[in-house]
């Protein structure tokens, strides 16, 4: 069983969103961890703010049957199959990590882990002292780092 990383995100009816799709992850691969969740500013675009997070799951699907898999869930909650990068979503699944595998053609680790607070500040509160498999750092020392004033980040209470 492989160990995976999600990281979720919604604009568009943000709080039912992220509800259903952990619901439909939860239908899929059974237990997940979830980190906290956390309100950001659109990133790459001017547009309403997101809620994101990141789940911890385990799954026996290879990382192209995954893929194929979370897309599969965002459209059954009504993210358009060709929907634009920057825009507002009913719900963004991203593979962020596969265990410790690094394959740039499909993106893992998720270039995104580094860039953005909104998946960083979540990952390394769910998992600390994981390694980046690229990097050689821990995400609690790759949080560290991070300059907090890139991107502004509010940790939602009580919504899941």
């Amino acid at each position: 069983m492989a160990q995976v990383f999600i990281g979720i995100g919604s604009s568009i009816n943000k709080r039912i969103n992220v509800r259903l799709g952990l619901t439909s992850l939860r239908a899929e691969f059974g237990d997940l961890k979830i980190s906290p969740l956390y309100e950001s500013e659109a990133v790459g675009f001017s547009g309403v703010n997101f809620y994101n997070l990141v789940v911890e799951l385990h799954s026996d699907l290879d990382v192209h049957a995954l893929i194929v898999k979370l897309k599969a869930i965002e459209r059954k909650h009504g993210r358009e199959e060709n929907a634009l990068k920057f825009a507002p979503r009913t719900l963004d699944l991203d593979l962020l990590l596969y265990d410790q595998q690094i394959d740039a053609e499909i993106d893992l680790p998720r270039a995104e882990i580094t860039r953005n607070a909104f998946v960083l500040k979540p990952l390394a509160e769910l998992a600390p002292l994981l390694i980046h498999p690229a990097l050689g750092k821990t995400y609690q020392k790759l949080w560290q780092d991070y300059p907090k004033d890139k991107q502004k980040l509010w940790r939602v209470e009580d919504l899941l």
